[in-house]
């Protein structure tokens, strides 16, 4: 690599990146090549961004350092602070995870994401994938451009190998930060770099190549699967996202399996374990119909209402809340996110409450009732399945009480007791959501009870 030619023709469609820079050899060397790429494209609007992890004594140092570089390159410099949860998969697994919930917080509109990954970075991660029983879109393994949410996310150096970064970076004279973590084997990707591939390279010096057209050729694969399966797909997805499960009965088990990992990748979750799918379909999509599965994957829990999949973010329960409204002139504030409740001309109608009647919401009620434009008194849990209102939303539906009467659940229904008498006594109550989307209940636990964390 003595030019800057394979960057320029991979870049020629951008005016605007943002590169990840760590001060590592890697990024160090990506930020010299677009400072130079720059120079002969004025036009080409360069930013940086360094993650402080705070895991290391020495991260303020490197901040430093990446501070001092970009202002002697003259590049506007982002440091960003994460918050780095071991717990969730590990801190290698969760650092990246922060990072790139950074990077998809600070890009602008129209701004291309650049990493530097490189060929060795490669084989480590194809080897990682083996390690975990991955199939080929684990296998496929970093491809050399992919999209972040709306934005495109490239890996310029990804047929480089380090050997040739380190031949850049000293006829440059580049300086770099050494990150101390980096020796230390206990982390898997360290493992593999400093006691596996290089007795690999060292036995067939091509081997780091070789990797590199495997995992393009996995990539390939997936891509034709996506191609092939992409209408199949289209007709079992409704508009909210939810997958019916009728057509997939039939099929076999590697088309079924392959549209559920499309499906959940459609809903921006993490790819399952082989294990995770047989128990979705198992435990989930073919339980009993009157049972209320779930499978928590993840932040994420996939349930069954009426013969579909629903991807669902988890959410606390508010079985227990009961939240009073002593002045109802002031719109009332609902807990987790569900928005407010309001007067509102184009609310429910409602009869207005009686002095001695405090006006309270809860989320939880016990007896059975009677609903205007419904003949004879109903359990709730009965209307709440006459209704077609999914289990995970009954216990996030605001229910309106006048005093102990349950009058109204929000945008669902009115009791007897709730009916207005007259135009007089009549006022609109009004939820507004905070979004549209589907809201869920409590984390609970699958199957008639028992929840699956994967």
């Amino acid at each position: 690599m003595s030019s800057i030619a394979p960057l320029q023709a991979q870049l020629a469609s951008e005016h605007r990146v943002l590169l990840a820079y760590s001060g590592g050899l890697d990024s160090s060397v990506l930020l010299h090549q677009l400072v130079l790429l720059r120079s002969q494209r004025p036009g080409l609007q360069l930013r940086a961004v360094h993650i402080h992890h705070g895991l290391s004594s020495l991260a303020d140092s490197w901040v430093a350092h990446c501070r001092q570089q970009c202002v002697q390159w003259q590049v506007p410099l982002e440091v960003v602070c994460v918050d780095v949860d071991a717990r969730q998969g590990g801190i290698e697994a969760a650092a990246r995870t922060a990072r790139y919930h950074a990077f998809s917080e600070l890009l602008l509109e129209d701004e291309t994401l650049l990493t530097a990954q490189h060929l060795d970075d490669q084989s480590e991660t194809l080897l990682l994938a083996l390690k975990r029983g991955s199939g080929p879109a684990g296998l496929a393994a970093m491809p050399q451009q992919h999209w972040l949410g709306a934005h495109r996310h490239l890996r310029p150096l990804l047929e480089q190998s380090r050997q040739q970064l380190e031949a850049w970076a000293h006829q440059h004279h580049l300086t770099w930060i050494e990150d101390d973590s980096n020796s230390d084997a206990r982390y898997d990707r360290n493992f593999l770099r400093l006691d596996v591939l290089p007795v690999l390279n060292a036995r067939w010096p091509n081997f780091s190549r070789a990797v590199a057209r495997s995992a393009a050729l996995c990539g390939e694969q997936e891509q034709l699967l996506d191609e092939l399966l992409s209408e199949s797909l289209a007709s079992l997805v409704d508009a909210c996202g939810t997958l019916a499960i009728a057509p997939m009965l039939e099929m076999s088990d590697a088309r079924r399996y392959a549209l559920l990992r499309r499906w959940i990748a459609g809903q921006k979750g993490s790819m399952p374990s082989r294990d995770a799918l047989r128990r979705l379909w198992q435990e989930v999509a073919c339980s009993r119909e009157d049972a209320e599965p779930r499978l928590r994957l993840g932040h994420y829990e996939v349930r069954r209402f009426r013969d579909r999949l629903y991807w669902l973010p988890l959410m606390q329960s508010l079985a227990g809340y009961q939240l009073a409204w002593p002045d109802a002139e002031q719109p009332l504030t609902l807990p987790d996110g569900l928005g407010l409740l309001r007067l509102n001309n184009r609310g429910v109608a409602l009869r207005r409450p009686g002095p001695e009647e405090p006006l309270s919401v809860r989320f939880q009620a016990q007896g059975s009732f009677y609903i205007v434009g419904r003949a004879g008194r109903r359990p709730l849990k009965k209307l709440w399945q006459e209704l077609a209102i999914p289990p995970w939303q009954r216990e996030r539906t605001p229910l309106i009480f006048y005093g102990d009467r349950l009058i109204a659940a929000a945008g669902v229904f009115v009791t007897r007791d709730g009916a207005p008498d007259s135009p007089e006594t009549t006022w609109n109550i009004d939820w507004c959501r905070e979004n549209n989307k589907m809201e869920i209940g409590d984390e609970g636990q699958t199957d008639s009870g028992a929840a699956a964390k994967l």
